[in-house]
C-alpha cells in the first residue's frame, strides 16, 4: 500500500465513525473505498466489519463513561438483533444488491420524512412505551433489523435508530448509544462469520479503524453535549449522502479515485 492510501483510509475512517456513530450510512464511503483498494465485494463487507468492530467498541465505551445506559433493555434488544445478524452474515453471499440499492433509497426517504414530521418524537422519549416490558413484537423488530445489518452494513443505523425511537420510545440521544451498543453486539459475531469465510483483509481493517475510533470518540463526545437536535442535522445530512450514493447521481468511488491517482 502506498502513504496516500494508508492516509485515504484513515481520513475515510474518521469520517465513517463519525457519521456511523451519530446516525448511519458511513459504510457506503468505507465499502466504496474498500472497493476501489481491489478487494472483492464479500472481502470489503467483511474488512468493513473489522472496522464497524473498534467503531462501536469505542464509542459504546465513551456512552459507557457518560452514563448513557441505565438498564439491561438494551441487552434484550441486542440477542434478536445478533441472532438476525448472524443469519443475514450467512446469507450475504447471495446478496441482491440492485434489490438492496432499491430499498434503502425507499427507507432513506421515509427516514427523512419521520424526521420533518413532527420532529418531537425524534427529541423526547416516550415515557409511557419505556415503562412497559420487552414485547415479543420488538424482539422480532430487532431481529429484522440485525438481519439486516449482518446482511449488508450500511444504513443499519437508520433503521435501529427508528426502532429504538419510535417502537421502544427513547429519545434520539439515548437511542443513538443504544444503537452503537446493539451493533456492537451483533459486529462480534458478524466478524467472526466472515472471519470463518476468510473475507477479511486485516491489514487494510485495521488501518480504517484507526480513524473509525477516532470519528466514535469525537462523535459520541458531541452526541451528549450537544443532544438530539446535532444529531437530527447529521443524520439528515447522512441520510442525503447515501441516497444520492445509492441512487448514481453521487459516486464515491471515483472521489476516491481521484484522490489516490494525484
Amino acid at each position: 500500500m502506498t502513504w496516500i492510501e494508508i492516509v485515504v483510509l484513515i481520513i475515510a475512517g474518521i469520517v465513517v465513525g463519525f457519521i456511523n456513530t451519530l446516525s448511519g450510512g458511513g459504510s457506503v464511503i468505507s465499502l466504496s473505498l474498500l472497493l476501489l483498494l481491489g478487494l472483492p465485494a464479500n472481502a470489503a463487507n467483511g474488512t468493513n466489519r473489522l472496522s464497524i468492530f473498534f467503531q462501536t467498541f469505542s464509542s459504546v465505551s465513551s456512552f459507557t463513561r457518560q452514563k448513557m445506559f441505565d438498564s439491561l433493555r438494551p441487552v434484550w434488544l441486542g440477542i434478536p438483533a445478533t441472532a438476525g445478524a448472524i443469519l443475514g452474515a450467512l446469507l450475504t453471499t447471495t446478496l441482491d444488491e440492485k434489490v438492496i440499492e432499491i430499498a434503502m433509497c425507499v427507507s432513506m426517504v421515509f427516514m427523512v420524512f419521520f424526521l420533518f414530521y413532527k420532529p418531537d418524537k425524534w427529541l423526547k422519549e416516550n415515557a409511557a412505551l419505556l415503562k412497559k416490558p420487552v414485547t415479543v413484537w420488538q424482539l422480532l423488530l430487532f431481529f429484522i433489523v440485525g438481519f439486516y445489518g449482518g446482511f449488508i452494513q450500511v444504513g443499519v443505523g437508520y433503521f435501529l435508530l427508528m426502532a429504538l425511537v419510535l417502537g421502544v420510545g427513547y429519545d434520539l440521544v439515548k437511542a443513538n448509544a443504544v444503537k452503537n451498543l446493539i451493533v456492537f453486539f451483533y459486529a462480534i459475531f458478524a466478524l467472526i462469520v466472515f472471519m470463518f469465510m476468510h473475507e477479511v483483509r486485516y491489514m487494510i481493517g485495521l488501518i480504517l479503524s484507526i480513524g473509525s475510533i477516532i470519528g466514535a470518540l469525537i462523535a459520541s463526545h458531541f452526541a451528549v453535549k450537544k443532544g438530539a437536535p446535532f444529531i437530527r442535522a447529521v443524520i439528515i445530512l447522512s441520510v442525503v449522502l447515501t441516497i444520492l450514493q445509492v441512487s448514481g447521481l453521487v459516486n464515491f468511488t471515483e472521489f476516491f479515485k481521484r484522490i489516490i491517482q494525484h
